[in-house]
């Protein structure tokens, strides 16, 4: 009865070494796909953050260079940039993970309205939601890493 016993000893070794591996093996693989996806999402994210700011510099630019007569004037020009950018805001709405991101790029779009109907005539006014929406932004590419402060001396 010893070598039976050895025998099925070995085959019961042998499976359960075949299911550790098979084990180890599909965990290796759950963790790529869930580091493709994240790197997936993080590029589409990427892209839809980089078309709003793009669309939102456009606005900036168009809304704080008319005229100060022309404030008030119908521009289609801008008015079509104004729509571009609630929709390049509704893509970050959909693509964003967290509502950070979400709230930061609906006040940063809402003061760049603001100024396209002439109500903001001051650059200065849109940089604390731009600064908000782009440090939310990090956050929700990288998040958990923290930004480096920028510590770097001032051009002399």
């Amino acid at each position: 009865m010893g070598p039976a016993l050895l025998s099925l000893a070995g085959v019961a070794l042998g499976a359960g070494g075949s299911l550790f591996g098979q084990y180890l093996v599909s965990r290796a693989s759950a963790r790529q796909l869930e580091i493709q996806e994240s790197a997936a999402h993080r590029a589409e994210l990427k892209n839809v953050i980089l078309k709003f700011l793009s669309i939102a510099s456009q606005v900036e630019k168009a809304a704080l260079t008319r005229p100060p007569n022309g404030g008030t004037a119908v521009d289609p020009v801008l008015d079509q940039l104004v729509d571009d950018l609630w929709l390049a805001q509704a893509g970050i709405d959909l693509a964003a993970r967290s509502e950070p991101l979400r709230g930061a790029a609906y006040r940063y779009a809402a003061r760049l309205a603001e100024a396209a109907r002439g109500e903001i005539a001051d650059a200065s006014a849109l940089r604390g939601p731009q600064v908000q929406s782009m440090d939310a932004s990090y956050d929700d590419l990288w998040p958990g890493q923290r930004r480096a402060a920028g510590d770097s001396p001032a051009p002399s």
